[in-house]
């Protein structure tokens, strides 16, 4: 089989206010209401980081016009963009970071679908979720999901994403801060002999961690594998640490003002925050370019240490 043509990207433009549009004209889909003006972006005042959360919805939204073996059909993000009036055209000009979203939202949909499978009533959550809506694949009809972000991203999601079904629920976090497992009144881990019946968690956490301080990003892993039941699962994006401090060079996210401070020069690095964790898959966007991408990362791997840009899927164990 012919591999995939690689991206190319297309040319680079200054990032555009939101554009004006008639809210008569506005589709509906799962947005909120009318209240949902063209300027509603702007005044969510994002931070640089939370700002981010348009990448990956552009990229949803149209980026199966330039990659369509990836589309993943997100039609909530089809009307988000709508809702929001915003020029996403600058997101769209940086290919390789769209085929990077849409390939990761496809890993995700994959593991998800896989736990859910054999845990038709458990929980989901999405942490730093932004305006990304994975229950719309994730929905078993029996299952929980929780969506969780900072303040000012939830306020925004609130307004547009309001919670309709009762078996999904808003909640705003910090998982920078010890205790996020608690204060989001996530299933425990109890100790042996005392956990069960307690349902695993399936966690996706994208487009976060790589802007987190390193012994952040250890707390987070290390929460988690200290409170989640036997079972549990949790999907990220990883970067090499060749990235970090290299924010500026990233043409999509270098215009948010964000910077990247974590990475990891081995995958080995994700399982030593807790004995608990166990590296159940890892996967490189390199197979998205064939055989050729294979082979350069392979070359390139003894000064990568690890995928230019991954994923990995964690779970923990009884121990």
């Amino acid at each position: 089989m012919q591999p995939h043509p690689p991206p190319t990207r297309r040319r680079a433009r200054t990032a555009a206010a939101p554009a004006q549009r008639n809210p008569e004209n506005a589709g509906d889909g799962a947005a909120a209401s009318d209240s949902a003006t063209p300027c509603l972006l702007q005044r969510a005042h994002l931070r640089a980081v939370p700002s981010t959360l348009l990448i990956p919805l552009a990229a949803r939204a149209r980026g199966s016009r330039y990659f369509p073996w990836l589309a993943c059909n997100d039609v909530v993000a089809t009307s988000l963009v709508e809702r929001l009036g915003a020029d996403v055209e600058p997101c769209l000009d940086d290919l390789p970071t769209v085929l990077n979203v849409l390939w990761r939202t496809r890993a995700i949909k994959d593991a998800g679908r896989s736990f859910f499978l054999a845990h038709p009533k458990a929980g989901g959550v999405s942490l730093g979720c932004g305006l990304s809506h994975h229950f719309q694949w994730l929905d078993t009809g029996a299952n929980q999901w929780l969506d969780a972000d900072l303040p000012e991203v939830m306020d925004l999601r609130r307004e547009l994403l309001p919670v309709r079904c009762p078996r999904t629920r808003h909640a705003t976090v910090d998982i920078t801060q010890p205790g996020w497992w608690q204060r989001l009144g996530l299933p425990k881990e109890e100790g042996e002999g005392d956990g069960a019946g307690v349902q695993p968690v399936f966690i996706v956490c994208e487009g976060v961690l790589m802007y987190l301080q390193p012994a952040q990003v250890q707390a987070v892993l290390r929460e988690f594998a200290q409170c989640a039941p036997e079972g549990s699962r949790l999907v990220i994006d990883v970067m090499t640490h060749r990235a970090v401090g290299r924010a500026a060079q990233h043409a999509s996210v270098g215009p948010t003002g964000a910077e990247f401070h974590w990475g990891v020069g081995s995958m080995d690095e994700l399982t030593a925050a807790h004995p608990r964790l166990a590296l159940l898959r890892q996967q490189s966007v390199s197979e998205c370019y064939g055989w050729p991408g294979v082979v350069l990362e392979t070359l390139w791997w003894p000064w990568l240490g690890a995928p230019l840009y991954g994923m990995a899927t964690l779970g923990v164990d009884g121990a």
